[in-house]
């Protein structure tokens, strides 16, 4: 292990950036954090989390797929893929870091998605421990451990340093060439912050929470069950929940007509709407709460279905904060789970 004193985090942050677009959690003018590539004069957000996670960097809320030229009858396809600049981001937590793997498994499973396979190539992942998380995570459900996150490279931040772990070879490279910025060091100090962490995580509200009465072959059990008319009746419909998650992957591609040429889009989709995987005959979901139902039954039962028992979730927290109407998986795994108060 190896660490960095926090008055050389900006020349650590610039050695970084030599190489590789840095990117890390700073403060906007909205008061809340969001990732930016780093500068000279940005500082890193104290915050505990993003407002969107860092699910942005390999999955774009849109992108450019290819582009279509039209001559008469004949149709040109232009590819318009490029290979990826490589890229740092830096401070994301252990909740996001598990995401990755969710994401993974739907866009590199065969054939894999050459655009997400080329990003996350080209991508470095610092993930940073958090120290005081907020009474609306849950990771622990899921069994993350948010004082050990995983990532190419793990810190620890405390009062007056920055901690380093390399834990893969793109990591180790990394550590490499920061080695004039760091120093070897002993693991007392981070040993320390693991235990406090441990100890607030245990007296959050939502400590006790578990998810162990769903998972895969729990569909006939829930799918039925009269609790989502009452879970769903406030539901707005307005996707608000999948574009904060870090772990939804659904989309939609259309075509526009640029008036030289097509040009074919992928960008971010919500099966909490109205449209969503609609075809020639209609929605195969034509109420929301069969919109609502398919969102959770997800993320709890069908996804741990097909990949050995991981759930859709990471437990961060953030459809608890953004939800215009308090509605959330929390409130629908209590329900029917049989824990509600």
């Amino acid at each position: 292990m190896r660490k960095c004193s926090l008055t050389a985090l900006d020349a650590l942050f610039a050695k970084m950036a030599e190489s590789a677009a840095l990117y890390l959690p700073v403060d906007g003018d909205d008061g809340r954090a969001h990732y930016a590539q780093w500068q000279e004069g940005l500082h890193l957000s104290d915050a505990l989390n993003t407002v969107r996670s860092a699910k942005d960097f390999f999955f774009p809320q849109t992108e450019n797929l290819m582009a279509f030229k039209v001559n008469g009858k004949t149709i040109e396809i232009i590819d318009t893929r490029t290979e990826a600049d490589d890229f740092i981001v830096f401070g994301v937590r252990a909740c996001d870091v598990r995401s990755f793997d969710i994401l993974d498994t739907v866009f590199l499973a065969e054939p894999a998605d050459s655009y997400y396979a080329n990003r996350r190539a080209h991508g470095v992942i610092i993930s940073l421990a958090c120290t005081r998380p907020a009474e609306t995570c849950f990771c622990s459900t899921f069994g993350i451990d948010a004082s050990t996150p995983a990532g190419d490279v793990v810190c620890w931040k405390t009062d007056d340093a920055l901690y380093m772990e390399a834990k893969t070879e793109k990591g180790s490279a990394l550590m490499a060439a920061l080695a004039d910025l760091t120093e070897e060091c002993d693991t007392d100090a981070v040993k320390a912050q693991q235990a406090t962490t441990k100890e607030r995580m245990a007296k959050l509200p939502l400590a006790d929470l578990t998810a162990d009465k769903f998972g895969g072959g729990k569909t006939m059990e829930f799918f039925s069950d009269p609790a989502w008319a009452t879970l769903s009746e406030a539901c707005l419909g307005c996707g608000t929940c999948t574009f904060v998650c870090p772990t939804c992957q659904c989309y939609d591609i259309k075509d526009f007509d640029t008036g030289h040429g097509v040009t074919r889009l992928r960008c971010w989709d919500s099966c909490m709407y109205s449209d969503f995987t609609k075809m020639a005959h209609g929605n195969p979901r034509l109420t929301q709460v069969e919109r609502f139902r398919q969102r959770f039954m997800h993320k709890l039962v069908y996804y741990p279905e097909n990949n050995g028992g991981v759930f859709g979730c990471v437990g961060c927290g953030r459809c608890l904060t953004r939800c215009p109407i308090s509605m959330n998986i929390v409130k629908v795994m209590k329900n029917l789970g049989g824990d509600a108060k």
